[in-house]
């Protein structure tokens, strides 16, 4: 390698980005014009990138031979420091920055992967791995415009700052190995079934199978209520303890008789107003919440819309936040903010609100409310809506739509109740009348939303007045059904992992546990689809439920990951160390003791394993019933989910079963072994370099 400082050339600053697309629009706001496959050269910096992690914790075999079998007689595994190794597919980058970070003219490396924990273990096990001592900065942004850029590179972060957050996610990912790999081990070698589990996703399964046993266990009771119409409004009756549900139908028309004929009297009546505050900005979670509810959006496919509206179009903020505020210092660039939507259909609504005195209050901006990152908005870079993709412009208009909504002022209303006296029973109704649309004006709906809402203003323009008689038009009896709890939606499960404390066994920890969820907004959609990809929940609709396949792996892990107690515990000690109130080696201590302590509850467990779920089709090697599942690619498949033979075969792919079958592994050994064993090991196959040494040879003799 070159020594260019004695060129007198000048020193330069490594730049690592996470992903190609980031590091090239990095280069191009740096001036690097100089073309690399792995990197981009100007005359101060150096710009190159990861393609995500390309560091990973070693496979279990790196410590110990004979962990390439799957023996439970070998469990637990619990290496006392942890070991790396470069992801093979991805290792030609790898080698690329290694070499960088050696040249002589490098004398700094920045940090720009994605400004998170996440990001931050990223780039230190590169750095890690590439063996560098020298300086370290920070590049911390929210945004990927060229002015964010410009600015973050003017303000860059001493790298001891995040020295904490690295360790906070290398104590995740160590966390996830210890008890992911050996609770999986121990339950597949325990059972002779293929099995997975891990101290978030089993937790967040339990929630799914434990909701489906409750809806299978509930029985629908009958119930009657008796409804009152007075022609513009109705009323329904109650007891004296508030309960508007009659037990018999024979009690509602007994009532339905006694009280048609009656006078009814307008006893009281309560007009209140009421402002209704804007909601909250989006962060990820509520994002990927409003985008399941309103387009069917997968957690998942948000996540990569999104992303893509933040690297490419650089028209919102960094996505995986999981704050749903903005600093005080940023209520400058709210104009700005406003400005760049003027060439879209939002222009009339952004020009109403540039003409006020913008003055958001404390929902909106709270600087103890933000860590790492600010809410999801708009950025200062002009929109351009024909250039979006249709998911990516459905997407971005929540957002905008948010963002001017929390800007403009509240909807104002009154919110109406009446109690009607006939005899000695009480009817009451309850109701609102819209006075002023406000920032409901901006919902999603438009028209329709305020025709709806125009509907449910019930009462009319004139109230009744206290103490008349109120015409009473009819009295009827209605018969309803009580309903099991609903099924989880995206939405709705994405909201139990963000506050897992109704789900905690602990009542302790329900008391302190306010913040720390099952997972992090950046890595439930990944956990999510990673269920659904092992078969162990699916599908229906907007609907998640559990497979058989899910069911039959909570009836045999631990009772102690049926609830999300020890991850939600976790997730506060990785946000306490990542603030410097815990040492990193107090938590790795604790995480071995608890591997300990499962494996040998699952090795002593009398449990016992029994497939819900088959395919009627016996495998044509072990003879075990096999089930229907899916492979890594999402194809449909028939496997043999015993541990010790693995075959499997693809379904309506080919006519052709031999094109169709896949191997397993009991297969796959007996085949080296019979080859091995009958073929001859002689060489009886000539190339032409041999047929050369041959003739020469006899040339030689004679």
């Amino acid at each position: 390698m070159a020594d260019y400082s004695q060129r007198g050339e000048v020193m330069k600053k490594l730049v690592l980005a996470e992903k190609p697309s980031v590091g090239r629009e990095l280069a191009r706001v740096l001036g690097c014009h100089q073309k690399n496959k792995a990197f981009m050269e100007g005359r101060e910096w150096i710009v190159t990138w990861a393609m995500g992690h390309l560091v990973e914790l070693a496979e279990p075999s790196a410590y110990d031979s004979r962990f390439q079998k799957w023996d439970l007689s070998l469990l637990p595994m619990l290496p006392e420091k942890m070991k790396h190794q470069i992801i093979r597919k991805s290792s030609h980058q790898f080698r690329q920055i290694s070499s960088l970070l050696k040249r002589k003219d490098v004398d700094e490396v920045i940090i720009a992967t994605d400004a998170g924990r996440e990001g931050e273990l990223v780039a230190r096990w590169i750095l890690r791995m590439g063996g560098w001592k020298g300086k370290v900065q920070r590049l911390w942004i929210s945004s990927q415009t060229d002015k964010a850029i410009r600015e973050g590179f003017k303000n860059l972060k001493p790298g001891k700052d995040y020295e904490n957050l690295s360790r906070a996610a290398e104590c995740r990912a160590e966390a996830d190995w210890l008890i992911g790999l050996n609770a999986s081990r121990a339950l597949s070698c325990k059972h002779d079934t293929k099995l997975t589990a891990g101290r978030v996703q089993t937790p967040t399964l339990a929630l799914i199978v434990n909701r489906e046993k409750k809806i299978r266990r509930f029985s629908p009771s009958p119930y009657w209520t008796l409804e009152a119409d007075y022609g513009s409004f109705q009323a329904l009756w109650q007891d004296p303890k508030g309960q508007i549900r009659i037990q018999t139908g024979e009690a509602a028309e007994k009532l339905q008789r006694d009280l048609s004929g009656k006078e009814h009297i307008l006893e009281e009546i309560t007009v209140k107003k009421v402002n209704e505050m804007p909601p909250l900005a989006y962060d990820l979670t509520e994002l990927q919440r409003e985008a399941n509810r309103q387009m069917g959006f997968s957690a998942r496919k948000t996540l990569q819309v999104l992303q893509g509206l933040y690297e490419r179009h650089k028209i919102v903020t960094y996505p995986r936040t999981d704050s749903r505020y903005i600093t005080s210092d940023m209520t400058g660039t709210l104009k700005d903010r406003l400005k760049a939507l003027r060439g879209t259909q939002w222009k009339k609504n952004a020009d109403e609100l540039m003409a006020k005195d913008l003055n958001p209050g404390k929902r909106f901006v709270n600087d103890a409310g933000v860590t790492d990152h600010h809410a999801i908005i708009p950025t200062e870079e002009p929109a351009f809506p024909d250039r979006l993709s249709s998911d990516e412009k459905m997407l971005w208009d929540l957002i905008v739509r948010r963002f001017l909504a929390i800007l403009s002022p509240p909807a104002e209303s009154e919110s109406i109740k009446l109690r009607i006296r006939t005899e000695d029973h009480t009817f009451r109704a309850s109701g609102r009348r819209t006075v002023s649309r406000g920032w409901k004006q901006l919902e999603h709906g438009g028209r329709e939303k305020e025709d709806r809402d125009e509907r449910e203003n019930f009462f009319g323009k004139e109230l009744p007045r206290k103490g008349e008689p109120l015409p009473l038009k009819s009295l009827a009896v209605k018969k309803g059904m009580t309903s099991p709890p609903p099924r989880y939606t995206e939405a709705t499960l994405l909201t139990a992992m963000e506050n897992p404390a109704p789900y905690l066994k602990d009542p302790k920890l329900k008391e302190n546990l306010k913040q720390a969820g099952l997972g992090t907004p950046a890595t439930r959609a990944d956990l999510i689809e990673k269920l659904i990809n092992h078969y162990y929940m699916e599908r229906q609709g907007k609907e998640i439920l559990p497979t058989k396949r899910g069911e039959e792996l909570m009836e045999l892990v631990p009772d102690e990951f049926q609830f999300p107690d020890l991850t939600a515990r976790w997730e506060m000690a990785f946000t306490r160390i990542a603030e410097g109130q815990l040492k990193s080696q107090e938590f790795r201590k604790e995480i071995r003791e608890h591997t300990a302590r499962l494996v040998k509850e699952i090795k002593t467990s009398t449990k016992t394993y029994s497939s819900l779920e088959t395919s009627g089709k016996p495998c044509p090697f072990c003879g075990r019933e096999m089930i229907t599942t899916r492979g890594k690619k999402g194809a449909v498949i028939l496997a043999c989910l015993a541990l010790s033979c693995g075959y499997e075969e693809e379904q309506n792919k080919s006519s052709d079963p031999y094109q169709s079958r896949r191997p397993g592994r009991k297969e796959k050994a007996l085949n080296r072994k019979l080859i091995s064993q009958y073929s001859d090991q002689s060489k009886d196959t000539f190339t032409l370099a041999d047929m050369i040494k041959v003739k020469e040879d006899k040339r030689k003799k004679k």
